[in-house]
């Protein structure tokens, strides 16, 4: 109750606690870099380095501020010298400073010691995929101009060609060191990106790349940056990419970035070719909702238009049909004004066409919409060059899988780039990717074949660094129960001493479970801290209106606790929240990074992540609980461990087939029991209820009355309307 009531009056707080200071929903980063044993190996390991990548002179001519970077620094641009400066990069009618910034870029050009360098001090890796054969060739081809005198080097790699590489020198041979970008006034100076859309970056306040727009930025926008060359307005080599990255490293304005500008250039060489450019595929509604409104901050002033799909939206013209053009507005509205644009609701004829340059949409909305509802043939998008997969491993799973394939496969431009992007990609995805782009080029005979590059950040799908995690043995679901209300109500100490502060996220398996555990916490919070609008549960079943005003209302802070499916585990972004509680473990590793991303974004520490566990899960807990300690590793604190080596080796291995059932199912004690089936005893021991068998029975009595009775009433009233019928009847002619 007291926590509660010192919630209400949080603003009166003295902070003499350190904790208050270092909550996600503070706003501050205490440490905004995610890998600081990057920056120790740079500063302390001279001598590995001169063995590794070159003489310590050559490493120490790195500028100090290239490798110390203030990753995730997302601070508003002030009215100080710093503002001005940013701003001056970017001047409209300063061709002086344009001129000077120019040269700048020339001198700050980094050789390949000094990309390597900055790369590995961030732990960005980059990797060519293509066959072995085609990147020998390719490398070839780019050296010869360049390196005439080295002949010796040229005999050594005829004889690699006759002599088979190794595994380990052809993973060496497919490494590649691209430019990185230092700063977001690189764009403007050396990649030439649009003024409009570099002012618009200036004025949200982006002033330094995180590691994935380090990495990525520089390759997407093109001109020479795969091979790591000097750019020129002559060479275009933008890539098709997989980026893995952690969860709120700001990849939805990687990938954005290079699209708009694409655009942009497009309207200025050819003004009367208007359709759409570019598609954003994304799983849920709430992440195609974020990346519009993202997408409209940087596109603001460039004519550039970015289209929410919605259902009944026409996208394509087919033969025979008028060519009426729906101009969407690029500003921001509300959901109202919105869904009385939407052309759901008038004939399918008079729907006209969405004519914008970027479209978002889930993958069965936009499927519905090329093939009319799977009425006609899919019908094709001749004009789209860029197709972005946002979290493509959910896409590329069976559940999306034929749907994303189809939109893949509809997008017929021989210059079409597909860049697919998330925390977590299993070699499967990317076999997939390549598969999928070598049967783009047999089945379309003018496709140009472009490199297909991986970058990765960190260590490959582990979770962020800068959260602490808690995985905590409840026993039984009355255990978990009892443990979510503690972390409600810390007046004490628990025995897993975790301190958690609203608003947080809670995950269940089910809907079902969801909405049981929403009725059971909803009036845990009590009235003078808000009651039970305080909490909210989110899941599938709810309207879209419904689902809009549940994250608004969590994105004002009105909401402090949110009980939700995996629906929110992905993309969706979330600055101020404070911790992620799994109360159903999660079905596979992936779904825990995801879930447990939602806090510690921006490089924000002291968010929590909490997971409980029953005796049904221990099966499952291993791949989670060895998850936490790589992350914990990464940190790189010397503490004591929240997985102790011990509950490791304890832990059973899950075979191959039970892993697709969990990933398919979750937990089969939690599985919501079959229509016109009974629950055996092992699904009533895993409900979330703290309701005697006793107050069951009588509630269940009470509901059949109910029934018995409304029945018995509904029947007299069809006995009186069948006795009026009768007396109603044909009595003849009145004399």
């Amino acid at each position: 109750m007291d926590a509660f009531k010192l919630l209400t009056r949080s603003t009166k707080l003295k902070p003499a606690t350190t904790q208050s200071s270092t909550i996600p929903s503070t706003g501050k980063a205490a440490n905004p870099q995610l890998f600081k044993a990057g920056e120790k190996l740079e500063k302390g390991s001279g001598k590995k380095r001169k063995r590794a990548h070159g003489t310590e002179e050559e490493a120490a001519s790195v500028k100090e501020d290239t490798l110390n970077l203030d990753f995730f620094s997302r601070g508003r641009v002030s009215k100080s010298s710093d503002a001005t400066a940013a701003k001056a990069t970017i001047a409209p009618a300063g061709q002086e400073e344009a001129s000077d910034s120019d040269s700048d870029s020339d001198d700050e050009f980094m050789d390949e010691v000094q990309r390597r360098t900055v790369l590995n001090a961030h732990k960005i890796k980059v990797t060519d995929m293509r066959d072995f054969d085609e990147v020998a060739a390719a490398q070839v081809q780019s050296e010869e101009p360049k390196k005439k005198k080295k002949k010796r080097k040229q005999q050594e790699e005829e004889k690699q060609q006759t002599q088979p590489l190794s595994k380990k020198e052809q993973k060496k041979a497919r490494r590649l060191y691209p430019q990185p970008l230092v700063s977001f006034k690189e764009l403007r100076s050396k990649y030439k990106i649009s003024r409009r859309l570099a002012e618009n970056i200036a004025e949200q306040g982006f002033t330094v790349p995180t590691e994935v727009q380090l990495g990525s930025l520089p390759l997407l926008l093109g001109d020479g940056a795969v091979s790591g060359e000097k750019p020129d307005s002559t060479s275009t080599t933008e890539p098709d990419i997989l980026v893995v990255a952690p969860t709120g490293s700001g990849k939805t304005l990687a990938f954005m970035i290079p699209v708009i500008n694409k655009i942009v250039r497009h309207h200025h060489e050819q003004p009367e070719e208007r359709g759409i450019f570019a598609i954003v595929v994304a799983p849920t509604k709430e992440l195609a909702s974020q990346i519009v409104n993202e997408g409209r901050k940087l596109a603001l002033g460039t004519g550039v238009k970015i289209t929410l799909m919605k259902k009944g939206m026409r996208v394509v013209e087919r033969d025979g049909e008028e060519d009426d053009v729906l101009d969407e507005s690029n500003s921001d509205s509300s959901e109202s004004e919105s869904d009385e644009k939407t052309p759901g609701n008038k004939n399918k004829g008079a729907v006209p066409v969405t004519k914008s340059d970027i479209l978002v949409s889930t993958p069965l909305q936009l499927v519905n919409a090329l093939s009319e509802n799977k009425t006609k043939p899919l019908a094709t998008l001749p004009l789209v060059r860029n197709l972005v997969m946002d979290e493509a491993d959910v896409l590329l799973d069976p559940l999306f899988r034929d749907q994303t394939l189809d939109i893949w496969r509809s997008c017929t431009h021989p210059e079409l780039r597909a860049s697919l992007w998330s925390a977590t990609m299993g070699s499967s995805i990317e076999d997939m990717a390549k598969t999928t782009i070598k049967e783009r080029k047999l089945s379309l005979a003018q496709t140009k074949s472009y490199p297909l590059l991986r970058l990765v950040v960190g260590l490959k799908d582990s979770a962020i660094p800068n959260i602490k995690h808690k995985l905590v043995y409840a026993a039984t679901e009355q255990g978990k129960l009892l443990g979510l209300r503690q972390l409600l109500h810390p007046t004490a100490a628990t025995a897993s001493d975790v301190r958690l502060r609203p608003p947080f996220l809670v995950f269940t398996q089910t809907i079902p479970r969801a909405i049981a555990l929403h009725s059971e916490l909803l009036y845990d919070i009590p009235p003078e801290a808000g009651g039970s609008a305080r909490i909210a549960v989110l899941h599938s079943d709810l309207s879209d209106t419904q689902r809009s005003e549940i994250m608004k209302g969590f994105r004002k802070g009105e909401i402090w606790i949110l009980v939700t499916t995996d629906l929110l585990a992905r993309g969706v972004d979330f600055r101020g929240i404070n911790g992620v509680v799994n109360y159903d473990i999660p079905n596979s590793p992936a779904v825990y990074v995801h879930r447990v991303g939602r806090t510690g974004r921006a490089g924000r520490e002291g968010g929590v992540a909490v997971t409980y566990y029953t005796k049904e899960d221990i099966p499952y807990v291993k791949s989670i609980a060895n998850i936490i300690d790589t992350s914990e590793k990464l940190r790189g604190e010397s503490g004591e461990r929240s997985v102790q080596k011990w509950l490791l080796d304890a832990l059973p291995d899950l075979s191959k087939k039970n892993k697709k059932e969990l990933k398919k199912h979750g937990v089969k004690a939690r599985q919501s029991g079959l229509k016109g089936t009974t629950e055996d005893k092992e699904q009533r021991r895993t409900r979330i209820s703290t309701k005697s068998g006793f107050e069951r029975r009588q509630e269940n009595n009470k509901k059949m009355m109910l029934a018995a009775s409304r029945k018995r009433s509904q029947a007299q009233e069809q006995a009186g309307s069948e006795s009026a019928s009768e007396d109603d009847g044909w009595n003849g002619l009145d004399d």
